[in-house]
């Protein structure tokens, strides 16, 4: 039997994960719209994303259901069929996957503010448990190995979302938030420093934190010493290609897949990350220059 991904971590395997979703899709004609929705419409693309990750080197490749919870879901008019889009996002990844390979389920915030004062009727703690529990349970109803609750700037939501998981499931269980970099450091839009977010999502129960999103490789990898110093545990870092730019009508991500690998080397080997790989710009040439670089 293959090991799982804890194993592989404990082994002190390197595991490189895999690059942009929703910029891929874009590329391959998604408009503003509903990816998710895309599981059930343009299935062959999907899977031909999840293809072009592994075919480049990753171990692990992320679902397409970042928005898939029914509350984000609802806004298309398909909360009623978010546990169909997310059972079927995890099993067109898990169909591309190679043996020894991994599907990761992702998970992002419901879009709502928990306890809003300034909404009538505001997103209540144990509703948003609720819409996370349907979210994973399909999930591995699907297939994946595990979950990313990801991008988050609440860590109230995120360690909603850790929980949901890890009483619902066996999945193994990963969170990374989205940190700015400001005059004062490192915060989520929400306040929280690393060190706070990362002992918050441990005692959550999560077995992989980080961060990922908003920002390019050399200022992930000041964020990643930051995480590093807070925690001796599995690190996960998921980077931009640099903070994009409009150049001829198009949103241009500046940081190359040569120059991305060379500093993921660095992140890899100086700090001691234990998860490698891309968020939004970058592609499955970002994620093949960094399995070269690292020799496999």
């Amino acid at each position: 039997m293959a090991d799982t991904i804890l194993q592989r971590l404990a082994k002190g395997d390197l595991l490189v994960s895999d690059g942009a979703t929703g910029s891929y899709l874009q590329q391959h004609g998604l408009e503003d719209g509903d990816p998710e929705e895309w599981n059930v419409s343009h299935p062959d693309v999907v899977q031909g994303m999840a293809k072009a990750y592994f075919d480049a080197g990753s171990d692990m490749v992320l679902t397409n259901t970042f928005g898939g919870t029914s509350l984000r879901q609802s806004h298309y008019g398909f909360a009623d069929r978010a546990a169909e889009f997310n059972r079927l996002g995890a099993e067109l990844a898990r169909s591309q996957a190679p043996d020894g390979c991994f599907v990761v389920g992702s998970v992002g915030p419901t879009g709502e503010v928990l306890n809003d004062p300034l909404r009538d009727n505001p997103l209540t703690e144990e509703q948003a448990y609720e819409v996370f529990v349907e979210q994973i349970v399909a999930l591995a109803d699907g297939g994946v190995d595990a979950v990313n609750i990801e991008t988050m700037i609440d860590i109230n939501e995120a360690v909603i979302a850790v929980r949901a998981a890890k009483e619902n499931t066996d999945l193994v269980v990963m969170s990374t938030m989205f940190f700015d970099k400001g005059p004062r450091g490192f915060f989520t839009m929400m306040g929280s420093k690393p060190a706070d977010a990362v002992s918050k999502l441990q005692e959550a129960g999560a077995d992989i934190v980080g961060a990922n999103c908003g920002n390019g490789i050399d200022v992930m990898i000041e964020l990643a010493r930051e995480l590093r110093a807070a925690t001796d545990g599995y690190l996960l870092i998921h980077s931009n290609a640099g903070i994009p730019a409009p150049i001829n009508g198009e949103i241009v991500y500046p940081e190359s897949p040569e120059y991305m690998a060379e500093r993921f080397k660095v992140m890899a080997h100086d700090v001691g990350v234990n998860i490698l790989g891309g968020c939004c710009g970058t592609t499955p040439e970002h994620i093949r220059a960094l399995i070269n670089a690292l020799g496999r």
